[in-house]
């Protein structure tokens, strides 16, 4: 089987690279089809208005390309503006949408952007629903947000699969061994779903705890007023983050209570479960389709940081804890979420379509 991976694409980011990597773990010819447009934009979301001619330039030409010898074409995140291209493309052939996000969701809902009610938010919920309704299939990353795409989208249930994010397994790896002092390290862009101030607020409640923020963004200026026990780094190669991951006491999950926070279980979750590191993590719905609490992971209330304080000092002081948590969240990473599992998975998605 050969599928065409499809679009404007951010060809490194981890779902993307996670899922051709899946595809040709199963034995999936994956021929890429890429027009660039996000490379080197580290905040996409804030690119405003200069990204519009790039867009279109690319729009163009994966509309001139000639067709693709693909079995199925699968549209990559994010790709809402490809599918038009994409059914051109395809003739006839499986379009496959793997969204991971709603423009509206992220913009509008989650970092603000724009007024709710606003023309733009009603033209990022437009451009959602065409871009859904034009698949043949839609994608998501969990149940939760199978549920919001198929109602956002006015779409059966059964045009909307499930497929979890995973981890690139090419640079995730087994191999945790914390070194002393313990501590807490969370990777990502600073934005309102990682719920930053609920992880400084718990640095502050747990002064004896040492945090490590890996990442910048929107919210950096909170990272300013950091408490001592709070070391900041802007930026670490990807390729680096194992080691980061490997040595850390734990890894922190997401803490936001937005709507979206609630269906997500992000890519730093999946990292850390890939590299063993015992992971703490808001406990959401998302979280629940695939951990368990004091099992798999630590679970604590959202946007709670009194609870996530007391759950880095439990696992700070209790180190066999700490090590089955390791240990189990690594198995249902593996039973679950692995590159193996997920490539059958989208194998399997795909050819139920030709």
């Amino acid at each position: 089987m050969q599928v065409t991976y499809f679009g404007t694409y951010e060809r490194r980011y981890p779902r993307n690279a996670q899922v051709i990597s899946s595809l040709r773990r199963a034995g999936v010819e994956v021929d890429e089809r890429h027009e660039p447009v996000w490379e080197g934009q580290e905040q996409k979301w804030g690119a405003g208005a200069a990204v519009i001619p790039r867009l279109a330039l690319a729009q163009a030409r994966l509309l001139l390309k000639p067709g693709a010898k693909g079995d199925a074409f699968l549209v990559g995140y994010p790709g809402h503006l490809d599918l038009p291209a994409a059914r051109r493309a395809a003739r006839g052939r499986p379009v496959v949408f793997n969204p991971l996000v709603s423009l509206a969701d992220t913009l509008v809902g989650d970092r603000r952007r724009f007024r709710d009610g606003s023309v733009p938010a009603r033209l990022l919920t437009a451009i959602d629903r065409r871009a859904l309704r034009a698949a043949d299939l839609v994608v998501a990353d969990t149940e939760a947000n199978a549920t919001f795409f198929a109602d956002l989208g006015g779409l059966p249930a059964s045009r909307v699969e499930v497929c979890f994010v995973g981890a690139e397994e090419r640079v995730f790896t087994p191999g945790w061994e914390p070194k002393e002092p313990f501590t807490a390290v969370f990777v990502g862009k600073l934005i309102p779903l990682h719920g930053v101030e609920t992880i400084l607020e718990a640095a502050r409640l747990a002064p004896e705890l040492q945090l490590r923020v890996i990442g910048s963004g929107q919210l950096d200026a909170l990272l300013e007023s950091r408490p001592p026990n709070v070391e900041w780094i802007r930026w670490v190669d990807y390729e680096e983050l194992p080691s980061e991951l490997h040595r850390a006491g734990c890894a922190l999950g997401i803490f936001g209570t937005s709507e979206k926070a609630q269906r997500v279980i992000p890519n730093k979750a999946f990292q850390a479960l890939a590299s063993g590191a015992p992971l703490v993590t808001a406990d959401t719905p998302a979280a629940r389709e695939l951990l368990v609490d004091g099992d798999s992971a630590l679970l604590v209330p959202p946007g709670d940081p009194h609870a996530l304080a007391e759950a880095l000092k439990r696992i700070a002081h209790d180190a066999g804890l700490a090590r089955r948590i390791s240990e189990r969240g690594l198995a249902v990473y593996r039973e679950r979420a692995s590159e193996e599992v997920l490539g059958r998975r989208w194998r399997s998605l795909i050819e139920a379509l030709l």
